[in-house]
């Protein structure tokens, strides 16, 4: 059985995927200002996931343009809504085994930044990266009504069977 916060990660990506149905590739690399587009949003969240799951807790990085293009502070862009998943899928896809095999003690221990234990905490950049999706998931809900979408999926989805709260007692 996986961690609770892995559990609860996952139910955070599903929500994401939930939030962008619907939106037309032309859509998706609409940029309204202040705010990045749609597309940009989903390769900004494969950047921080590689970067969190691949490079620091295993040394690896798979797609190297992402820390160019979509890092925190990048340069706005606008790509294609497939080349956004495209990267997400490769990057969580590749995350996952890793993910499964996540305990308490591997969230109290200290991530690696260039191969030295650094002040963070995988656990804390676990709760970072769920709270990362719901404000991303929100702000692409903002766009999508910019946009004139309706008939939006509502806040939250079926966690209560999809990744009700469980004890980390229980993993």
């Amino acid at each position: 059985m996986v961690h609770p916060l892995v559990e609860q990660l996952r139910f955070a990506r599903s929500e994401f995927r939930r939030g962008v149905e619907g939106v037309t590739p032309d859509e998706a690399q609409r940029r309204l200002l202040p705010m990045n587009c749609i597309s940009w949003n989903i390769g900004h969240l494969a950047w921080q996931e590689q970067r969190y799951w691949l490079t620091r807790a295993q040394g690896k990085t798979l797609i190297p343009q992402i820390n160019e293009q979509f890092a925190f502070g990048a340069a706005a862009c606008t790509p294609t809504l497939d080349e956004g998943w495209r990267m997400w899928r490769t990057v969580t896809e590749a995350a996952d085994p890793w993910l499964d095999s996540v305990t308490t003690e591997t969230l109290q221990s200290h991530a690696l930044v260039d191969g030295k234990p650094s002040e963070y905490i995988y656990g804390s950049m676990m709760q970072r990266m769920l709270y990362h999706y719901w404000y991303h998931n929100g702000e692409n809900a903002a766009i999508r009504q910019q946009l004139g979408h309706t008939g939006l999926p509502d806040f939250v989805g079926d966690i209560d069977h999809e990744a009700p709260y469980r004890s980390e007692r229980e993993a």
